[in-house]
């Protein structure tokens, strides 16, 4: 069985060229999508980080809000600022002192950042990419259109 060969897209008609950009536009969008979505997610464990960063020794038997969802706390107090419990992930929790709980966050963090920075680089080239189908296209249609 023989590979697919590559094809020039200067070698595609505007038919054909309109509909590799309508492929490139969604891939771009989900890519957009998908680096909006990490952004939170990095942002949410920032958060993480300062939260921890909260709990002290000086707060001990204060009243704090403990979060069960999104966007519905309990009032508690603290009683051990040494630990904290940590979300891993599906479901699972985990006690961690507060010295491991950065260490999670911040790892979460820069690994989303490793992402970030990847996925940004295939976004501008997709961006790039975009602008020379469209640029080809519009030469194209008015070739036709003179022609």
């Amino acid at each position: 069985m023989s590979q697919p060969q590559p094809v020039s897209v200067t070698d595609l008609d505007v038919t054909q060229l309109a509909d590799v950009r309508k492929q490139l536009e969604e891939e771009l969008n989900h890519l957009t999508n998908s680096f909006a979505q990490l952004k939170q997610a990095q942002s949410k464990f920032k958060a993480c980080i300062e939260n921890v960063g909260e709990v002290k020794a000086a707060n001990i038997d204060k009243t704090i809000l403990v979060p069960l969802t999104n966007s519905l706390y309990v009032p508690g107090k603290l009683s051990d600022p040494e630990h904290v419990i940590v979300d891993v992930g599906t479901g699972y929790y985990v006690e961690k002192t507060r010295a491991q709980a950065l260490k999670h966050y911040e790892a979460k963090v820069e690994y989303i950042r490793t992402n970030l920075d990847a996925l940004e680089e295939t976004i501008q080239k997709k961006r790039d990419n975009m602008g020379y189908l469209t640029n080809l296209l519009q030469s194209k249609l008015q070739a036709q259109t003179k022609g």
